[in-house]
């Protein structure tokens, strides 16, 4: 695991082993309906990194059709994710997945849909880039690739909120930090994806969304 500042990942405990992000809270309104242009009708779907398992279990009540594999790596967090799936018939037991080790496509079945939030600027330039290949090798063919955070515009910070985010990730540990959208953008369609539509969303985050459009 990579040092992070205590900005970067503020949890507060519920009941149970139930885990809550306020900014899961904030941006949940935001991912259901980005995820909501993008889901299939049924179909399988794979959440990676899934935090406290907030969003998942809102995405599964939202889309019944649709069976949700979360996962992460911590056992808090799986516990967590446990914990919020309860009465969802849809959502898997959480699984731990290192999305950043190379290979884990290929022991899975492939996905229609997989939805990767605020995770890249976290982890490495090289652990993103495996995270990334990984997850389009992971695809069903037609299925979407939807990516969702804080990133550089061509190599700039645009708000200071997100310059100071930046630093305060880099003094924490100099290899991770934001990454640039069109390192983003070129790293899905090297990895076999069509052209992402880019979105600008609120609080200035980025969406990606890529499909792979053939086997």
């Amino acid at each position: 695991m990579n040092r992070l500042p205590p900005s970067a990942s503020v949890v507060t405990p519920a009941d149970g082993d139930r885990l809550l992000a306020p900014s899961a809270v904030r941006n949940l309104p935001v991912i259901l309906a980005l995820v909501q242009d993008v889901a299939p009708a049924q179909g399988r779907a794979l959440e990676i990194a899934s935090g406290t398992g907030q969003h998942i279990a809102a995405l599964a009540a939202a889309h019944p059709a649709i069976s949700w594999q979360p996962s992460d790596l911590t056992p808090d967090r799986l516990a967590s994710i446990d914990a919020h799936a309860t009465g969802l018939s849809n959502l898997r037991p959480a699984k731990m997945l290192d999305a950043a080790q190379s290979g884990w496509a290929d022991a899975h079945d492939p996905y229609d849909l997989i939805y990767l939030g605020n995770l890249l600027h976290l982890i490495p330039q090289a652990a993103a880039e495996t995270v990334l290949r990984e997850a389009s090798r992971a695809l069903a063919p037609k299925g979407a690739l939807v990516v969702y955070g804080p990133f550089m515009r061509a190599g700039v910070l645009t708000s200071e909120g997100d310059l100071k985010f930046h630093t305060e990730l880099r003094a924490a540990d100099s290899d991770i930090g934001y990454k640039d959208n069109i390192w983003v953008a070129q790293m899905l369609t090297a990895s076999g994806l069509s052209q992402p539509v880019v979105r600008d969303m609120p609080a200035n985050n980025l969406s990606f969304i890529a499909r792979r459009e053939s086997p």
